[in-house]
């Protein structure tokens, strides 16, 4: 099943969903000073580091959404759902990815050299394949579909916000619920190139998983802000591209050459900035051409 152009219904970015926006990144913020008091200054460069990486690579998450839910004719009213109850299970897979990256990295230091080649890949997939990843994820909401058919019987029709739904004295499964298992399925195959690339800055646990949930907590109402934007941003994914081949290249030279937490945390925040600025610079500069006079 091909990926259909058009962009499900997405809320208009209201007030709310800004000030949501600015809650969590405010407690990352918060929490990183909490980390400098405990920790000292070096463990709070790479939480930093770690939770903009995070937060950034998440991005590449909204693409997805959007995708998923333009497939399964998801309605805007009912995204924020989906999106609760998929962040709720990420955390989970998270906490468990985490765990055995940090095992492995310990026990084999040797794999630190698969993990870096594996981030280097995702910086391809991100750069050259973006066709592909849209192909692919609307094959896994079709995918996700029959699976689900075999257990229990999958109705096209939503029925408000709930998950199942009764038919005829049996229970059926909604779309929403289709969209739920493929956006979990997806976050695992996402988890597989940003839990890595989050080592290559700290194997601290404590810095990792938080991290990870304070990005993930403000993803939902980052998607309602940022998914109307992201034609806009143009250059977005070369960007996210940059910063995965940076991580993946300092993981794979960390025994010989070492790359400061603070560093670390200027590289990111400038690659993106970069992007960012040059994806609406051509918009602001037709925005600002003055019509001519009749």
């Amino acid at each position: 099943m091909a990926a259909r152009k058009a962009k499900p219904a997405v809320p208009s970015v209201a007030s709310g969903n800004v000030i949501r926006v600015a809650f969590w990144i405010g407690v990352a913020l918060a929490f990183g000073v909490w980390v400098a008091v405990a920790r000292g200054a070096t463990a709070a460069a790479e939480y930093y580091a770690a939770y903009l990486l995070e937060l950034s690579l998440s991005v590449d998450n909204i693409f997805v959404f959007v995708i998923v839910f333009s497939e399964l004719h998801i309605p805007a009213e009912s995204q924020r759902r989906v999106l609760a109850w998929g962040v709720t299970g990420a955390l989970v897979f998270r906490a468990v990815m985490i765990i055995a990256g940090i095992v492995l990295i310990q026990r084999f230091d040797w794999i630190m050299y698969p993990f870096g080649a594996l981030i280097l890949f995702a910086a391809w997939r991100m750069l050259f394949a973006e066709e592909r990843e849209r192909r692919v994820v609307a094959g896994a909401c079709e995918v996700c579909s029959t699976w689900i058919a075999r257990v229990v019987r999958v109705s096209p029709v939503l029925d408000r916000h709930k998950f199942w739904r009764r038919d005829g004295g049996r229970l059926v499964a909604t779309p929403l619920f289709v969209a739920l298992a493929v956006i979990e399925t997806t976050d695992i195959v996402f988890a597989l190139d940003s839990v890595p690339a989050v080592l290559a800055i700290t194997r601290n646990p404590l810095i990792v998983y938080s991290s990870n949930v304070l990005a993930m907590f403000g993803l939902r109402s980052l998607y309602f802000v940022v998914s109307d934007a992201l034609d806009r941003l143009q250059y977005l994914r070369h960007g996210l591209a940059a910063v995965l081949v940076f991580t993946g290249a300092k993981m794979i030279g960390s025994e010989w050459v070492h790359v400061s937490p603070g560093v670390s945390v200027g590289i990111i925040g400038l690659v993106l900035s970069v992007t960012i600025a040059v994806s609406m610079w051509p918009r602001r500069i037709r925005t600002t051409v003055p019509r001519p006079r009749p």
